[in-house]
């Protein structure tokens, strides 16, 4: 597995921006898919945000993301990135990344390390 560690989150009005990032331990990261997730209020299934492919050709983003957030990974300093722009406060919520190498990147269950999380929080 690889060890996960999510920067980046804070307080932000509606419309701003933030860009999150993951760094990856390890030498390996590069054979891994990403993703992003986010949960909110606690005890909610965690919910798909973007996921990006181990070459980084292929990207996936919710409904509720798409033309907003953008994934990205730069596997020469082990690190994903979630740039989120036109924040609303429906984004608000705790956001994790996580890794794989597996398919599906859209479900959960398909991943296998996570990050700690980090809050991301917009004020309307």
């Amino acid at each position: 597995q690889v060890q996960l560690v999510e920067s980046g989150g804070g307080l932000v009005q509606a419309g701003g921006s933030l860009r999150l990032s993951c760094a990856a331990s390890g030498r390996t990261f590069s054979s891994y898919a990403m993703g992003w997730f986010r949960q909110a209020p606690p005890g909610k299934e965690r919910e798909f945000v973007a996921a990006i492919s181990r070459s980084g050709y292929s990207t996936y983003y919710a409904d509720s993301v798409k033309g907003r957030f953008t994934i990205s990974r730069d596997d020469a300093k082990n690190t994903v990135f979630l740039q989120m722009n036109s924040l609303k406060p429906d984004d608000t919520a705790v956001y994790y990344c996580a890794a794989t190498k597996k398919y599906s990147l859209r479900a959960s269950r398909t991943y296998d390390s996570w990050g700690q999380g980090t809050q991301v929080t917009v004020s309307s």
